[in-house]
């Protein structure tokens, strides 16, 4: 009978190959175990990796180089994605599991199997021993998400990008319950308290609520957890003003809610809501990957729907609460389309199915990690959607800054010029790409927009 290969020396080579996204050979991860292994031996370990589905290899003999699969997986989705944005729109590469996930959904609610809350699927999972995401996709987002601050204080790493991450993570968490709001109005009220002209005072509500969160799990690093102090109080900052109760901000739901177009039916009783709520909170603190307890929070949190609302709220910021702790780069949820997303959940809802859900969380992680941490190369490409626009991105910032527009008057110029020259398809994310150039635009790279100096120096003392 052949002799068991332990599990924990398999992990460790995983591990070794994780760290280096890019491949490495034998020779390369012998090394990096320190050589504690026979050569001969790790071989065969790499053979067994391999057959499993747990490496890919590429080559033959000393030129052999291993990665992760999930990586290879993830690369093998790239294209389709950039034929999309190249229309102007985001997408995210999704696996077959995934778009098995979307083809059921794509029948209307009522062709759809009615469900309610299956306390099954929490029952099944056991920290440490169920994952919700595999050995290798942990590693890889350990890998993307690592910072310069990993030995320091809890809370390090967000403090420094904190006023970036306020805007980023109030305006797409926002974005994606409906909010109307543009990246620049998100910016003028959260640095100067401006509401946007037209717009309901909610929405304005909704991201300052967000603002306030976010400030809460910073300041509070070394003291948060999951929790009933830290979920409870972070619904409570979200739902403010808010609820038609306001007492019910910061408590558990004692009232039926429905989710619209679905098939599921949240749990209706209080006293399953509280026994289910509190074991989710013990398997999340339980849980030792940050990543794992980010994911596991995010797709067991909405399904309880433990609040009267604000529920999706406030899973996404609590999936930053071990990042935030770990000094690792936080989950902004950028770019994440709004309908993929509202997809995956609903596929956890109505199918108790997480691979939708895992495909848009490892994804916007990369884009998060990349944006903040700036820890791998260049993800790709450049933008084919930034190349089809360069011209007109380079009028529209010339001519906000010619005519010497403030905040408010440049969202109004953007919005009015879009509707009038961009096509339809292409108009939400370029008005989105104009506000981002603006953002950006400073002493050393002004010069591409065709700009004198004591243009810019006249427009950034109105801008400022």
């Amino acid at each position: 009978m052949p002799r068991r290969i332990p599990g924990q020396e398999l992990e460790t080579i995983i591990a070794a190959v994780a760290h280096r996204p890019g491949g490495v050979n034998a020779r390369g991860i012998a090394q990096a175990l320190g050589d504690k292994l026979p050569f001969r031996t790790l071989q065969y370990r790499l053979k067994f990796l391999v057959d499993d589905g747990r490496l890919a290899k590429h080559g033959e003999g000393r030129w052999a180089m291993y990665r992760l699969p999930a990586v290879e997986e993830r690369g093998a989705l790239i294209a389709e994605p950039a034929q999309l944005e190249a229309q102007g729109k985001t997408a995210v590469p999704v696996s077959p599991a995934g778009e098995d996930i979307r083809a059921y959904l794509r029948q209307p609610a009522t062709g759809r199997k009615p469900v309610g809350y299956n306390r099954a699927f929490l029952d099944a999972y056991r920290p440490n021993e169920t994952f919700y995401l595999s050995t290798s996709e942990r590693a890889h987002l350990a890998d993307v998400g690592k910072s310069d601050f990993e030995a320091q204080r809890a809370g390090t790493y967000a403090k420094q990008i904190l006023k970036r991450l306020l805007i980023d993570l109030s305006w797409n968490s926002s974005r994606l319950e409906g909010n109307t709001y543009s990246l620049l109005d998100t910016r003028r009220l959260i640095e100067f308290g401006e509401e946007a002209e037209g717009r309901d005072p909610l929405e304005a509500q909704m991201i300052l609520n967000h603002k306030d969160a976010i400030e809460f799990l910073v300041s509070t690093a070394e003291e948060i957890g999951f929790n009933r102090y830290t979920v409870l109080n972070l619904h409570a900052i979200l739902a403010n003003n808010l609820l038609p109760d306001e007492s019910a901000a910061g408590r558990l739901r004692r009232i039926a809610v429905g989710i619209e177009k679905s098939a599921f039916h949240p749990l209706e009783v209080p006293q399953l809501i509280e026994e289910y709520f509190e074991q989710i909170l013990d398997s999340a603190a339980a849980i030792e990957n940050p990543f794992e307890q980010a994911f596991f929070v995010m797709v067991q949190l909405p399904y309880l729907q433990p609040f009267d609302d604000v529920n999706k709220r406030v899973s996404r910021l609590s999936a930053n609460i071990p990042l935030i702790k770990g000094n690792f780069s936080p989950l902004s949820f950028t770019d994440v389309p709004r309908d993929t997303y509202t997809e995956a959940v609903l596929g956890v809802y109505e199918m108790n199915r997480v691979e939708l859900l895992r495909d848009v969380f490892i994804w916007a992680y990369e884009r998060s990690a990349a944006r903040y941490a700036a820890v791998r190369q260049s993800l790709g490409d450049p933008d084919p959607f930034r190349l089809k626009h360069r011209e007109t991105l380079r009028t529209i910032v010339s001519e906000i800054v010619r005519a010497g527009m403030d905040r408010k008057s440049a969202a109004a110029h953007i919005a009015s010029w879009t509707q009038a020259h961009i096509d339809p398809p292409d108009r939400e994310r370029f008005r989105e790409i104009a506000e981002i150039e603006l953002l950006a635009l400073h002493e050393g790279n002004f010069a591409r927009y065709q700009i004198r100096p004591a243009e810019f120096q006249a427009w950034r003392k109105v801008w400022t």
